[in-house]
């Protein structure tokens, strides 16, 4: 099944699931969900700082399970590509300790990009083994822990 604009309207957890509209993208879901993060985590940040973005990551992540796992059962696919909830919540949690300016951004979205696609292992172990709406989420979030150390590791060194 190849979702519209109608089934996103449907039930609102297929509007979350597909980052309001982002996994209907025909190409790249993914990238264009981490990019729905970016206002999350400025929205966030403005309205309570750091702890406000990290708040924010967090609920999203239990959000996003709830959407993933109603969305992936309607389409029969549990972890279909336009379900990009997961790439929002797990960006606004790299952004959260990204340091600030656009080179800083740019970087966190390109590391948590290659984390996220190439899946290195212990992601793409849990990506294979874990299912349902955690799942969907879990691979993410491991992602972007590698976003978060290179970054680290980057920043201590620049």
């Amino acid at each position: 099944m190849r979702p519209t604009r109608q089934f996103l309207f449907k039930h609102p957890a297929h509007l979350i699931a597909f980052g309001f509209g982002a996994g209907l993208m025909p190409k790249a879901p993914g990238t264009w969900g981490t990019l729905v993060g970016i206002p999350f985590y400025f929205l966030a940040l403005r309205l309570g700082g750091t702890p406000a973005v990290l708040a924010s990551a967090l609920i999203l992540f239990g959000i996003g399970i709830w959407a993933s796992a109603i969305t992936g059962r309607a389409l029969g696919v549990a972890d279909h590509g336009g379900i990009v909830i997961d790439e929002i919540a797990a960006f606004v949690l790299v952004l959260a300790f990204t340091p600030a300016g656009w080179f800083w951004l740019a970087t966190a979205f390109v590391l948590f990009r290659i984390f996220d696609i190439f899946k290195p292992w212990p992601i793409s172990y849990f990506d294979r083994t874990l299912k349902g709406g955690f799942g969907v989420m879990f691979d993410d979030f491991l992602a972007a822990a590698g976003a978060i150390a290179i970054l680290l590791l980057l920043r201590s060194f620049l």
